[in-house]
């Protein structure tokens, strides 16, 4: 029984999949040092700013509305949002480091190659579509900030702060959930507005054809409107400003890949 147990861990180990596993274990483990240092070095380089950041949240970016204040309820609360601010800098910056040296690695390795061979995948080659796709994610994840400060956020804080008015209710929010309420709402549309380009190259790679994703419409829809749910609050307007541009931008995919695939 135990050899039967070992010869099948060692032929998991022997398999692509299970090299892939192990060079991403050796991997982590010679770069914890400067993943480390990199993370360190992203938090005390930012943690600085972020009394600037805050202030102008507060003060000069025209989100707070005129009769909502902003309280802090515990003495450490202000230094808490620094610290956190600037540990998500740090992680952002080892996240974009290991990918970018993920990248780099995988289009070099034989054993992601059979792996990829075997579910009737292919490596893409570095080629100026590959520029275009990093440009395009670049572009609309600056169009979801965007649409987060500059149309989303003010109106879910306007249509909160007089909802609450609408009973008699003070408008005093903690600068932790103030915070936290922006930038909840920040990530939601910058991963939302990634839709068209998750949608095109999953069709132009062929790694999804077009009819199931038209099968399975309803269920990407659906999908949609549970990010919606996870970053904003739970009201149906709130759900529907963060679900709806990413449905939208979804099926703008798929007309676009339709005129594509028609002018071929």
């Amino acid at each position: 029984m135990a050899s039967n147990l070992e010869s099948s861990v060692e032929d998991l180990l022997d398999s692509p999949g299970g090299r892939i596993a192990q060079d991403i274990g050796v991997h982590l483990r010679k770069r914890a040092r400067l993943y480390a240092l990199i993370f360190i070095l992203g938090m005390v380089i930012t943690f600085p700013l972020t009394k600037e950041l805050i202030s102008w949240l507060l003060e000069d970016a025209g989100l707070l509305p005129e009769d909502a204040n902003i309280i802090t309820t515990t003495p450490v609360e202000f230094i808490l949002i620094q610290v956190r601010i600037a540990a998500g800098v740090g992680l952002f910056l080892v996240l974009l480091v290991a990918l970018s040296e993920g990248a780099l690695k995988a289009a070099k390795s034989e054993a992601l190659r059979e792996r990829l061979t075997e579910s009737g995948l292919n490596i893409p080659k570095p080629r100026p579509a590959m520029i275009k796709v990093i440009l395009s994610m670049l572009i609309l994840a600056g169009l979801g900030v965007i649409y987060s400060w500059e149309l989303l956020v003010p109106i879910l804080l306007e249509y909160l702060q007089k909802d609450a008015a609408s009973v008699g209710l003070e408008t005093d929010w903690r600068l932790e959930g103030f915070v936290g309420f922006i930038v909840n709402l920040t990530i939601a549309c910058i991963i939302g507005f990634q839709a068209p380009v998750i949608t095109t190259l999953l069709l132009r790679t062929g790694t999804v054809e077009r009819s199931i994703i038209i099968r399975y419409r309803r269920h990407i829809w659906f999908g949609a409107f549970v990010v919606g749910a996870l970053f904003s609050p739970p009201d149906p307007l709130s759900l529907f400003m963060v679900a709806g541009p990413i449905v939208l931008l979804f099926e703008l995919a798929l007309l676009w890949d339709r005129i594509q695939t028609i002018a071929q």
